[in-house]
Parts: structure tokens; C-alpha cells; sequence
């Protein structure tokens, strides 16, 4: 067991609640924090910036709309045979990817805007790439974000019986090749996902351990309306004009690249080596830190330097600064990354950060090959 400390609050400090969230607790905000948030909220006030509605950030989004478009059509309409095909499905893949990383990721945090419909717009982007914005909301927004890398609270890390990311994890003796056959398994994550996972949850009304509400009214039918519509696009209307074949086998490689891209970039941020795994207290439920102590060291950021990564990626690159505001625009997190930094540096908050994307990934497999092989005492 690993804990981060034996105090005995248990007020959390993020901004979100989770359900039987009494069970884990977080000690209250420290001087850590509320240095963090006035440090941001100066940023803010002295610039005059908005931390949503930004001009960059709806351009960003049209034009990802558009290019998506445009390969659909290319993909679906057009006389397409052979390689061609292949190569523009795998480019389609991860664009799709894009629109994830960037519209639905800000607007399922309220971080694209202050206006909730536009938000919600934004988040319902999911349902038209084919999973579900209800089950994402509760997965990701509230027990990832405020459980990260706590096994058996966070469900992103749960990678099935093929993956072990987390020492709390059961080791299985074929896990000592994964770092080797993992990969190809990221690519079908999007596959199972989108056809699995969802149903799965919410049959069951659960995610992992913990209960989720079955989705009724509206968010029901967005559930139902959203998965017709995304086998209508993906394999009904291309059935229309090529051979079932030729658009399955088009449609298993999109989903192949972005599966693959969405698995890779979750990793390079938590399952890897200078992130933490604390278990809480079984007796107690506490994690022994406060929240953003915890968000800090359990999150790691990767080419902050590069635009262009960042640009793609939503500022995914800058996890760090996410999880500690995921409410604010991912377009500002250039800016305010040297502000935490600088709060962690003074604070004694290690600050993790790997560099590049090469660096990421091979520390990604460095720790899929130690967590494949037998625990040390």
C-alpha cells in the first residue's frame, strides 16, 4: 500500500463530486492550492482574457469540423480502391481523434464556454463519433479527474485482463509480454467502446465499483439517437455506395487509429514512470494529500514546447494544468503552465513533465515491461 500521508481531514478540494464519494476523502485545500487558483485567477483578471469563449478556439474547431468532412466524403463518395482507401481511413481515424481531443474534451468540462448549450453541443460531439457523451461524463469527468491513478476508483485505468498500467492491479503471467501486444489492443479500444462498453455500462448501471445512474429522458435519447446515428455514418450510408466489405474493413481502420491515438495519449500522461499510484487508507477512505497535490503528482506533461502538438492534441499535452483546471479553455494552458510550475517549484510539488512525445512513449513502455514482470518485495 502506498499512501501520501496519515492526516485525517477528508474535504476534498476539486471542483467535482463523485458518487459514494464520502468513501475516499482528500485533506482540505493547503496553501498549495488556493496559491494555485490565485495565481490563474490574476492571470485572468490582469490580461482581461476570458477563460472560455475564445475567437482561436471556435476557428480550431471549424476547422477540424471541416477537414473531417472533407475526408469523409472523400472515403464515402469518392472512387476510391486499394491503398487509397487504407491511408485516408487511418487519416480519417485520427482526425476523428481531434475533434475528440478538442471540441468534445472542452465541452464535456464546460470549458468550452459560459454558455451551457453551447457546452453541451460541443460534449454531444462523442455521441456523433460513436461513444457515449452520458457514460463519458460520469467515467471520466468525475471519477478520473478526481480519483486519478487510484485503483479500483479510476476506471481509465482499468485496462481489462490484457493490461496491467497500475501496481494494484492483479499480475497475470502473460502481462511480462505486454509492452509488446499492447499495442495493437489500443487500436481496438474504440471498437469495443463504441460497441461494448457503453451498452455494458449502462446495463449494468455501473462503472467499475462504483454505481452509475442509468441515463432516462433526454439523455437516454441522446444515448439510444446517438448510436443509430453513428452506425447510420459509419456503415449504413458508406453500405450505400461501396461493397459491405470494402466498408468494413475501411471502418475497422479508422476505428484502428483512433483508438490507437486516443489510448496513447491518455497513457503518455498517467501510466507511466514518474506518476504516482496511491492506494487511500482501507480503514479510513483518505488519500493523505490534498486534491491538487494529488492531481499534481499523478499526472505527468509532454511537449509543452511544441505547438503544434498542442494545438492537435487540445492541450492534452498539458495534463498537469488540466486536471488542475478543467473548466478553463485548454488554449490557455501554454500560458499558465509557467504559473504552476512555479507554484510547484516553491511549494515543493514535484512538477512532472517528460519532455518530448518520444520520451513519453518510451517511458510508457518502460513501465508496461516493469509491470508485466513479478512484484519485488
Amino acid at each position: 500500500m502506498r499512501t501520501y500521508g496519515k492526516s485525517r481531514p477528508t474535504v476534498s478540494a476539486s471542483e467535482s463530486a463523485a458518487p459514494d464519494r464520502r468513501h475516499l476523502g482528500f485533506q482540505r485545500p493547503d496553501a498549495f492550492e488556493r496559491d494555485l487558483r490565485e495565481r490563474v485567477e490574476a492571470y485572468f483578471q490582469t490580461t482581461g482574457i476570458s477563460p472560455r469563449d475564445q475567437r482561436s478556439m471556435i476557428t480550431k474547431s471549424v476547422a477540424l469540423i471541416a477537414w473531417v468532412g472533407i475526408l469523409y466524403s472523400v472515403v464515402v463518395f469518392a472512387p476510391l480502391s486499394g491503398w487509397s482507401v487504407a491511408v485516408l481511413s487511418a487519416l480519417l481515424g485520427t482526425s476523428i481523434a481531434g475533434i475528440g481531443f478538442n471540441i468534445q474534451h472542452d465541452g464535456g468540462h464546460n470549458a468550452y464556454s459560459d454558455r451551457i448549450w453551447v457546452n453541451r453541443l460541443s460534449a454531444a460531439a462523442l455521441d456523433l463519433i460513436g461513444a457515449s457523451s452520458y457514460v463519458w461524463r460520469w467515467k471520466h469527468n468525475l471519477q478520473h479527474h478526481t480519483y486519478v491513478n487510484i485503483a479500483h476508483h479510476d476506471t481509465d485505468i482499468d485496462l481489462g485482463l490484457f493490461g496491467r498500467v497500475s501496481p494494484d492491479h492483479p499480475r497475470h503471467g502473460f502481462h511480462r509480454w505486454q509492452h509488446v501486444y499492447i499495442w495493437p489492443l489500443y487500436g481496438i479500444m474504440a471498437l469495443k467502446w463504441h460497441w461494448y462498453d457503453d451498452f455494458h455500462d449502462v446495463a449494468t448501471g455501473r462503472l467499475g465499483a462504483r454505481r452509475m445512474p442509468r441515463p432516462r429522458g433526454w439523455d437516454l435519447v441522446q444515448f439510444v439517437g446517438g448510436k443509430l446515428l453513428f452506425a447510420f455514418l459509419a456503415l449504413g450510408l458508406p453500405c450505400l455506395f461501396h461493397p459491405w466489405a470494402k466498408v468494413l474493413g475501411a471502418y475497422l481502420v479508422v476505428d484502428f487509429f483512433l483508438g490507437l491515438s486516443l489510448s496513447v495519449v491518455f497513457q503518455l500522461a498517467h501510466a507511466v514512470e514518474p506518476a504516482d499510484f496511491p492506494q487511500p487508507d482501507p480503514g479510513s477512505g483518505e488519500v493523505g494529500v490534498p486534491w491538487a497535490r494529488h492531481q499534481v503528482r499523478t499526472t505527468v506533461d509532454f511537449s509543452r514546447g511544441n505547438a503544434l502538438v498542442t494545438w492537435f492534441l487540445g492541450g492534452l499535452n498539458h495534463q498537469v494544468e488540466h486536471h488542475l483546471f478543467p473548466r478553463v479553455c485548454h488554449v490557455h494552458y501554454p500560458a499558465i503552465a509557467p504559473l504552476v510550475e512555479a507554484a510547484c517549484k516553491e511549494h515543493g510539488v514535484p512538477y512532472l513533465d517528460h519532455g518530448s512525445f518520444g520520451s513519453g512513449l518510451a517511458s510508457h513502455y518502460r513501465w508496461l515491461k516493469r509491470l508485466g514482470l513479478p512484484d519485488r518485495t
